[in-house]
């Protein structure tokens, strides 16, 4: 898009920014964006919660209206959308003319609506999703995801990168929260599965710190299962392949029958390993014994 015509110029010199809700993403995006140059205004709901970054320099507004008037780009990160009613219901007259980020996490459905609610005050929404903890902001590693208008990330790429790098998803407001949602469903699965692993070595007394390098590193490892015999992960999956020449579901699933009964043995929660249990057992009832363990999906998306 020519510049000239673009409604959104990009911005490159240091914009005010407020940062909305001060937990520990909160600070570590207003502290980047202070030590970039940018002049940050905070509100939080507990003020107190502001006295860090005040002394590193950022604004604290007295109220939510004069933290939103304060800058044309506001950032929100809070524990929901919801949150972001309350705080801005009563000031939406306010919100004309403004780019709203909420980086906060909820369902892609009320992303949607936050991004019809935004728009019918006058202001421009985009969604998105840290992929990264607080202490990992402003590093080389951190990435967010946005959806929404492109040209509205353009106009903010500038201060924007500087929390992570940018991986826009299209104008959807949804996707960037179903990206980070579908992501927490790996990640939260596989704490889940560690401290499983480390309950069960632990009741034959092997100590956490032995057991989590030796777990950590099979669950490194499983990029590389994913890859075998693709070059692009997924390639089979969106074709709807699934080779059992490396591995299958029949073979799979007496593993997590083995992961079922030692876990009932020890007499730990079985939440978890007969979740997955199911999984195979469905694709086992259904006639795909022999198919690769990906396989699982068709029960996943469609559920008895």
């Amino acid at each position: 898009m020519d510049e000239q015509h673009n409604p959104f110029p990009r911005q490159d010199s240091p914009v005010t920014v407020t940062v909305i809700g001060l937990g520990p993403m909160g600070q570590a995006m207003t502290r980047t964006l202070l030590a970039a140059g940018h002049p940050v205004t905070v509100w939080n709901r507990t003020a107190g919660r502001a006295d860090g970054v005040v002394a590193d320099g950022a604004t604290h507004a007295a109220t939510p209206a004069e933290a939103v008037e304060a800058s044309d780009l506001v950032i929100l990160s809070l524990t929901d959308y919801q949150a972001m009613y309350d705080i801005l219901g009563s000031v939406s007259g306010s919100l004309a003319g403004r780019t709203l980020i909420n980086l906060s996490s909820d369902t892609p459905d009320r992303t949607r609506a936050a991004s019809t609610w935004a728009a019918g005050h006058g202001a421009t929404f985009l969604t998105g999703g840290v992929m990264v903890p607080a202490p990992m902001i402003g590093t080389e590693a951190a990435y967010v995801y946005y959806s929404g208008p492109d040209e509205a990330l353009e106009r903010h790429r500038a201060a924007l990168t500087l929390l992570g790098t940018p991986k826009y998803l299209g104008e959807d407001p949804g996707l960037a929260q179903m990206m980070y949602q579908a992501a927490l469903a790996v990640f939260l699965t596989s704490l889940s599965g560690l401290m499983h692993a480390t309950a069960m070595l632990g009741s034959v007394g092997i100590k956490a710190r032995e057991a989590l390098p030796e777990l950590l590193s099979l669950a490194d490892s499983i990029g590389a299962i994913m890859r075998a015999g693709e070059e692009t992960p997924g390639a089979a999956l969106d074709a709807g392949e699934h080779p059992g020449d490396l591995s299958t579901v029949t073979m799979m699933g007496a593993t997590s029958d083995h992961i079922v009964d030692t876990s009932t043995s020890l007499g730990l929660d079985l939440a978890l390993p007969e979740a997955v249990q199911a999984h195979y057992r469905r694709a086992i009832e259904d006639g795909h014994g022999g198919d690769n363990w990906t396989r699982i999906i068709d029960g996943i998306r469609d559920p008895r």
